[in-house]
Order: structure tokens, then sequence, then C-alpha cells
């Protein structure tokens, strides 16, 4: 029996709604796969529960979220709650806490998807953005507020430690799926004292550890340029905190949008839960009329269980997903259609169904 205990954090906007999608592939998963549960916990963390109670979580919040094996987490934000409340109080705190350090997106063409490149067919490569540290740092202050004077400062952490993890995370996964270069995102001509630590530290991991692989380091503007130009040039990107979250949604755009992206918070050594989620905002101009994009919060809940050792479920949703698309005929408004979120979930769950439906007649081949 395969048994996980997964935290629910569907959050504001059309986060419960595409939360709601995902939760409804995995039960399919459930109920077609031979001893496999998933003990789900919802929690109604979110900008409600702040003006409720004034704060996003409980004080024992992270406390009970550590007894979890992973948490799927749907979307933030709320125009009555300041940003810095709901990302500060709520996914910091578990990505900087739960040393989540690894932030993996992956930028693939989908089947049936146009991208906005007129070659953009191809495209398939990994993000690893630094998670931790870097410029996402609450280190700095304000001074002489509301003052002519008034001065801001706002730090970047780097540290040894934390650039060695991610480049080790990003070589390994090089390596491990066939890879044969490594794409550093770097400014050290200008940002001369985090930046050229960062350099330092990749050129001499790649160095001296991966030699197999190829290492190009290149700086952020023009990296964004190559995005658009020649996507299909990239395969494994290493990028800090900042570069990777842009780039990030870049890599989005350029294969067909944000509500086809997801994510995952990684603790690769699995002494804290992972957390996945999509790409996408709360989208609070489409929140409550139905029509938002499930398949990057479906996506997220595969790379959940990936994470969690069952590659083969991954790749069933992300299979269903390719067909759904390649078939053409359940889109939402995002991607050139006009169906509905619970549409496009039901129809990719159909498609999970299909899956098991052929297996079971294959194997009853076998025996007859």
């Amino acid at each position: 029996m395969t048994e996980f205990k997964i935290a629910v954090i569907p959050g504001d906007g059309i986060g419960v709604e595409v939360m709601e999608e995902a939760l409804k592939v995995l039960s399919v998963l459930e109920e077609h796969e031979q001893n496999f549960v998933l003990h789900k916990e919802n929690f109604e963390w979110s900008s409600d529960y702040y003006l409720e109670r004034g704060r996003m979580m409980p004080e024992d919040g992270l406390v009970t979220l550590q007894s979890y094996d992973a948490i799927l987490f749907g979307a933030i934000g709320d125009a009555r709650v300041p940003d810095e409340i709901t990302i500060w109080e709520l996914i910091m705190p578990i990505r900087k806490q739960f040393q989540q350090y690894v932030n993996f997106r992956p930028v693939k063409s989908l089947p049936g998807i146009t991208s906005p490149l007129s070659n953009g067919d191809d495209i398939d490569f990994v993000i690893f953005r630094e998670n931790a540290e870097g410029e996402y740092s609450n280190s700095g202050g304000r001074m002489f507020e509301t003052q002519h004077s008034e001065m801001a400062i706002q730090n970047t952490i780097m540290t040894t430690a934390g650039i060695e993890r991610i480049v080790k995370a990003a070589c390994e996964y090089a390596e491990k799926n066939g890879k044969k270069k490594v794409t550093s995102a770097t400014k050290s001509n200008a940002i001369i004292h985090s930046m050229k630590l960062w350099d330092e530290h990749v050129k001499r991991i790649v160095k001296n550890e991966y030699q197999d692989l190829a290492l190009e380091s290149i700086y952020i503007d023009a990296l964004v340029a190559y995005f658009v130009q020649r996507p299909q040039s990239f395969e494994v990107v290493v990028a800090s905190n900042l570069f990777g979250d842009i780039l990030s949604d870049l890599g989005s755009g350029i294969v067909g949008g944000l509500g086809l992206s997801p994510s995952a918070n990684i603790n690769p050594e699995k002494q804290f839960p992972s957390m996945f989620e999509p790409v996408h905002g709360s989208a609070p101009d489409i929140a409550g009329k139905g029509i938002a994009n499930p398949i990057a919060q479906i996506w997220s809940a595969a790379l959940m269980l990936d994470h969690l050792g069952r590659a083969d479920l991954s790749a069933k949703i992300i299979n269903a997903i390719e067909l759904v698309l390649l078939e053409g005929k359940i889109k939402t408004a995002d991607i050139g259609g006009n169906a509905t979120t619970e549409q496009m979930g039901s129809a990719i769950s159909a498609k999970i169904i299909e899956q098991y439906a052929i297996k079971e007649n294959e194997e009853s081949k076998i025996w007859t």
C-alpha cells in the first residue's frame, strides 16, 4: 500500500477553482490504481482567513504542515490584502523554513497549443530557480519615511552553500536526464559582488564535478532575448531567485501562457515537505467565472506524484493533458477555446480513465 498525506491549500481567486479539478484528477487515480491512497486535508488559509483572524495561517501552521508528505498549493492574492502580507506570511515562510531551495519549472511545447513563436513547436527545457535566498530577502529597510530624503535598502543575500546546492541540483538533473548543457543566468558585469560570487561557484562546480556537461553563462538581458530568438537551444537553466522568476514566466509565455505552467518548490533531501503550485496567480479578474485553465494546477499535482516516487502516475496525468490538447475539442479561453474549468478537468480525468481501460484490455488479451 502506497499512502501519502497531502496538505491542500487552495488559497484565493482561481486557486480554489483549479484546485478542485486537480483533486478530481487525483481521485480518479485513487479509484483506478490499486494500493494507492492520498490522505488529503484542506486548509482554508487565504486572504479571507487573514481578514477574519489577522494572519495568513495559524501560529503553529508550519508545525502542522511539517507532518505532511507534500503540499498542494493553489494561488494567493486579493486586492483587500497587501501583497507583501499574502506572500511573506504564507508562501515565503513555507519555502524558506522548509528549505525548498529548488524551484523547478518545466518549459515545454504542448500538442495543440500554438506558440507565439512561429518556430516554437519543439521547446523543451527546465528552469532551476534558487528559491530560498537571493534577491527575495526581507533584509533591508527604509529610513526617513515621508521625507524627501527617504531611502530604501533591499539586500540580496547569496551564500556559497545556497549557490552550491541549486547548481548541483540542476547538474544532477541534467546528467540523469541525458542533457548536455547547463545555462547560468548572471549579471556579474554590473552586479559585481553577489553575481560574481554566483559565477565563481557555478564555474567551479560544473568544472570540477560535472565534466560531461557544457556550461554557458549568459547575462540576463541577453538571455531573455535568446529565450525568444532560440528557445530550442536550452536544456537546463539555473538562475537566482529573481532571475529565475522572470525567466520562468517568460518561458510560460513562449509555450502558450501561464495557465499551462506548473512549478515545484522542492526540498530534495525530503527533510521537509515540498510544495507544488501553478506558476500563475489568483487572477482576480476572472475568479468566479469558471473559465480558468486548470492544466497548470493539474500538472503541478503530477510533479508532486513524481517527487513522491510515483513517476508512473505522474506520466499518466501528463499524457492525459497532452491527449486532451491534441484532440483539441476542449480548450479554455486562454488557449483559444470556450470550455469551462470543470470541462477541462473532466476531460483530463476521462483520458486517465481511458488509459486504465486500454491497459486492462491489453492485460485481458494476454491471459486469453
